[in-house]
């Protein structure tokens, strides 16, 4: 019987701790918005309305662009676009997010690229209104600037 009262007893206990640890655990880092809505002017290659998408872990960010009224210019295999979006932080510098990840993509369909891998530190406000987004795609370099603020306001890191 003495067996059985250690074994629950020790059974209770680790789940006291589990619980515990729980409680006392760093929450995931957040950032806010999660989605700004941009307009883009892309040169020859059009312009409109685009998504960017934000997720944090840590100081690891990334952003994902995507968006109907800009469109692919020519066939694109998956993962071949090499772009660098680059944000402009509130109190002065920017900060880059880049890699090459993008769906396929047949001429005239609707643009999408990362997610984009970057650095942040904790209260970073970034706007892409004054950034560009950069693609290389074949060998050629298409930039994409924002024509006014974003919506709803900058991103912040936690």
């Amino acid at each position: 019987m003495r067996g059985k009262r250690t074994v629950t007893g020790a059974a209770v206990a680790a789940g006291a701790l589990a619980v515990a640890g729980l409680a006392f655990a760093p929450t995931a880092a957040a950032v806010t918005p999660q989605t700004a809505t941009i307009s883009a002017s892309c040169g020859i290659f059009g312009g409109g309305s685009a998504t960017l998408t934000a997720t944090q872990s840590g100081t690891s960010a990334t952003m994902t662009l995507t968006s109907s009224a800009i469109s692919a210019p020519v066939p694109v295999a998956q993962d071949s676009i090499s772009s660098t979006l680059t944000l402009v932080k509130a109190g002065g510098g920017t900060t880059a997010f880049s890699g090459t990840k993008n769906p396929a993509m047949a001429s005239g369909d609707p643009v999408s690229v990362g997610p984009l891998s970057g650095t942040v530190a904790s209260g970073d406000s970034l706007e892409a209104y004054g950034g560009s987004l950069k693609m290389v795609i074949f060998g050629i370099t298409v930039t994409c600037t924002a024509t006014a603020p974003q919506s709803p306001g900058p991103f912040v890191f936690d």
